[in-house]
């Protein structure tokens, strides 16, 4: 009895903490080349257009952590895919006041398609006066 009553308590604590990782089909991360280190606390906002109104909607909003990353837009649902057109707005031109830099982009628009449940990974590589991104994995 006992190590079936030990059984059951395992299984219940075990879903309830699978049940708590959710799982995101989105992340990012900006890597500023010039100091060769993670930008970190620079805001990006995501936003999905909206194809027959030809307007952007407000998706979410976070900050880059002390890696420089958001691994958590987009929660993934099972069954329940987040497709569509979408666009991660780095908001840079804070990051470089910061250090008092003069930078040549306020800020960055990526735009990108999602069209399946796979996870996405959208990163940028930044400088002062230039960046690029690429669908990382």
């Amino acid at each position: 009895m006992k190590s079936i009553f030990v059984t059951l308590l395992f299984t219940l604590f075990s879903v309830s903490v699978s049940a708590q990782n959710k799982t995101f089909q989105l992340s990012t991360h900006i890597l500023d080349v010039s100091k060769g280190m993670p930008a970190a606390g620079v805001s990006i906002r995501l936003e999905k257009y909206n194809e027959p109104s030809k307007l952007w909607t407000f998706v979410d909003e976070k900050k880059t952590d002390s890696n420089g990353r958001i691994p958590d837009f987009l929660p993934a649902e099972k069954g329940n895919a987040n497709t569509g057109i979408f666009r991660l707005i780095y908001y840079t031109n804070d990051y470089f006041k910061r250090d008092k830099i003069e930078s040549f982009y306020p800020f960055i628009e990526v735009v990108f398609e999602i069209k399946d449940q796979n996870h996405y990974h959208v990163p940028i590589t930044l400088s002062a006066y230039g960046y690029s991104t690429y669908r990382g994995s």
